[in-house]
């Protein structure tokens, strides 16, 4: 008897799941039709909503971008600190041990007059002219200490101990100032500051499209719900679930989210790849995020998909329960 009541559990069980499971596919079809029942609508908010997705990807894509770029140029320079030509060499290291203790410095290197001298012949080997006035000219070179640091904008340090530090200053060339960055720190602050303006629009951009594509989705679904009204109103009667008359239109949603990012990823990373090349001749880092972009396209996809549903669900979800009256 026993036996036959854990069957007889276990059946209705599995008959409920079987009902679940039936109902779900059958919200699922009604919403895919309903995508496909008003073709204007259907273009206009799948089309609202790749444009959406598409500013994001661009947003994230010049972000990584201006990044990659600035961090590059940021390991490219080095800032220096000259020194008199007659300086001896323990003094030089001792300079150099005080500029390392700093905690905004990554390295230090030591050029003495000597290998300062032979650098410049070597670049200038096919210049008779100016090897001779070099011979002439025996003092013209100076020891530099080249500097990296961990942020170039952040030279406070650096400052403070060639101004306070007695021996740095009895040192210090005073025809050569320091160079902090040099002419290349400009380029670089132009460049951040474009990329967070960049990035400031991309937000904006994305935040006003996502809007107007959650307000079309909006409005369809509405029409789709004012179009279906008397068949909803026949399902309230039989006793339909909340869920079996609210499931068709997230679908809708959900599929219009689909599409758009299947679209925008689409375009976004067959752009990227074609203009990557434009963009590393121009000056910019992009090679490192086309590849990246690239070799995780289906993580892109994916996280598409992810942000298009979303869109798609919250309109879906606000046009139902004002419209619906459930």
């Amino acid at each position: 008897m026993s036996k036959n009541k854990v069957d007889s559990k276990t059946l209705k069980q599995q008959k409920r799941h079987r009902r679940q499971w039936i109902t779900f596919l059958r919200m699922c079809r009604y919403g895919v039709n309903n995508f496909t029942r008003n073709a204007w609508l259907t273009v206009a908010a799948t089309a609202i909503t790749t444009i959406t997705l598409f500013t994001i990807f661009l947003s994230l894509v010049a972000h990584n971008i201006v990044s990659d770029t600035v961090g590059n140029l940021r390991n490219s320079v080095s800032m220096s600190i000259y020194l008199k030509t007659d300086t001896s060499a323990e003094d030089a290291r001792e300079v150099a041990s005080e500029v390392e203790k700093l905690s905004s410095v990554v390295s230090v290197t030591i050029k003495t007059p000597e290998d300062a001298r032979n650098e410049f012949i070597g670049d200038n080997k096919n210049d008779p002219d100016t090897l001779d006035a070099t011979k002439e000219a025996k003092n013209k070179f100076f020891w530099t200490i080249s500097i990296k640091v961990k942020d170039i904008n952040d030279t406070a340090q650096l400052a403070a101990l060639t101004e306070d530090n007695e021996l740095v200053k009895e040192n210090l060339d005073p025809s050569h100032p320091p160079s902090f960055a040099g002419t290349r720190r400009d380029s670089i602050q132009k460049i951040a500051s474009a990329g967070d303006f960049a990035q400031k629009i991309g937000i904006i951009a994305s935040v006003v499209f996502a809007s107007i594509s959650m307000l079309i989705i909006f409005n369809t679904i509405r029409m789709a719900i004012f179009n279906r009204r008397e068949e909803i109103q026949m399902m309230k009667l039989i006793g339909a679930e909340r869920s079996f008359i609210r499931g068709p239109f997230l679908v809708e949603a959900i599929v219009y989210g689909f599409f758009a990012a299947l679209l925008a990823t689409g375009i976004g990373v067959t752009l990227l790849m074609f203009a990557a090349p434009s963009l590393e001749a121009s000056g910019l880092s992009a090679t490192g995020t086309a590849d990246l972009v690239t070799y995780y396209a289906g993580f892109v996809l994916i996280g598409m998909i992810i942000v298009g549903a979303i869109i798609g669900v919250i309109s879906s979800l606000l046009a139902t329960r004002r419209y619906l009256k459930l």
